[in-house]
């Protein structure tokens, strides 16, 4: 069944999580989708053909007509299917813009004989071969996905001490960190969505996400015991200037309104802080020795790493890396794996953290 959650998380449905059925399937995804469905009502969730806002959606498409469902609200999860004969030899060129197009969080590609192929926004992707209990193992590879909450609403507070308008030492160590690590050219995009959306579902996801595009990566460094700066969601981190545009104070979360307080300075149009705030929050509040945070999409040997390829910028994700660094010899000198996606690693200071990483990032991170 769905685990039960704490006074602490963000509010959730208090009744079981509503799953929608979506499109039309071809013979064989309709056969899967019917065993899949009934995995998903043993497991807790209530099949509802009508649900106005469904936890989750399996979205069944076709190569020709990949048609997105339009969610209403953030907190649906889509996961999208479709019948191939077989895959093609470079899946992410060949695959993810299907995955964009249909506005979905996961992208499964199910090939008769072979099994199910899996592919994410973040670049994950991994193969669940059929055979016994395959609807099984697909419920355990879409569940922590269909079932995580996001938590991408910003609420701006028009507070931010006039001396840091401009910035201050800090936040010049963040854009220096950012030009260093743009170097490396370790914050790839994946697709440039802007090619790959036409403009009316461009605009449904950026207002449904507050994104400004597919930007993979990013940093923060502590002000003070509750405050740190952090760069925005969607920005070059080789150009981090702008106090509240490319880099913002992060200053609480409000588990009320699932939203991260930022402070920024008066007249000014904001723009929202990275996905990952949240986890980087949680670090913070418990670790007061770490004094910075660095994300990147690559990979190190011999290091601990979550169980479950949560979407980036859910309260779940930000909790598996939190549980890691807790378990780490030293949590403000830890690196943790985020499976199928890339490193959150910690450190005294952003140079305290390039110094132990650079030379050592591998490129290509593993998937599983």
């Amino acid at each position: 069944m769905v685990q039960s959650r704490s006074h602490t998380d963000p509010i959730l449905e208090k009744s079981p999580p509503s799953l929608l059925l979506w499109g039309q399937p071809t013979p064989a995804l309709k056969a899967l989708a019917q065993s899949l469905s009934a995995v998903f009502q043993q497991r807790g969730y209530r099949l509802e053909p009508g649900a106005e806002a469904p936890r989750a959606v399996l979205n069944f498409i076709r190569a020709e007509q990949p048609t997105p469902y339009r969610r209403k609200a953030q907190g649906t999860m889509v996961i999208s299917f479709l019948e191939l004969p077989q895959m093609p030899p470079d899946p992410i060129a060949a695959l993810y813009s299907y995955l964009v197009r249909a506005l979905s969080n996961m992208l499964v590609v199910y090939v008769p004989g072979q099994g199910a192929y899996f592919l994410t926004l973040e670049l994950g992707q991994y193969h669940e071969p059929e055979g016994p209990q395959f609807a099984e193992r697909l419920f355990e590879r879409i569940h922590p996905i269909a079932s995580s909450v996001l938590v991408v609403n910003n609420r701006f507070e028009a507070d931010l001490e006039p001396e840091l308008w401009q910035g201050d030492t800090l936040t010049q160590s963040l854009s220096a960190a950012g030009r260093r690590l743009a170097e490396w050219d370790l914050l790839p995009a994946a697709f440039p969505i802007e090619e790959i959306l036409p403009p009316e579902d461009l605009r449904h996801v950026k207002r449904l996400y507050g994104i400004g595009g597919l930007s993979y990566g990013n940093l923060s460094v502590r002000k003070d015991s509750q405050r740190f700066w952090m760069s925005a969601s969607g920005v070059d981190k080789a150009n981090l200037r702008e106090i509240g545009r490319d880099i913002l104070m992060v200053k609480d979360y409000d588990p009320v309104e699932n939203a991260m307080r930022l402070s920024v300075p008066p007249g000014l149009e904001p723009r929202r802080v990275s996905v990952d705030a949240i986890e980087h929050w949680m670090i913070y509040r418990e670790h007061p020795q770490v004094g910075a945070i660095i994300h990147v999409h690559a990979w190190m040997e011999n290091i601990p790493s979550t169980q479950f390829n949560y979407p980036c910028g859910t309260y779940e994700l930000a909790c598996a890396v939190a549980e890691k660094v807790r378990q780490a010899p030293d949590p403000s000198r830890a690196v943790v794996g985020l499976k199928n996606h890339g490193l959150t690693i910690t450190g005294h200071s952003l140079e305290d953290i390039l110094e132990r990483i650079e030379g050592r990032l591998l490129r290509q991170v593993p998937m599983s």
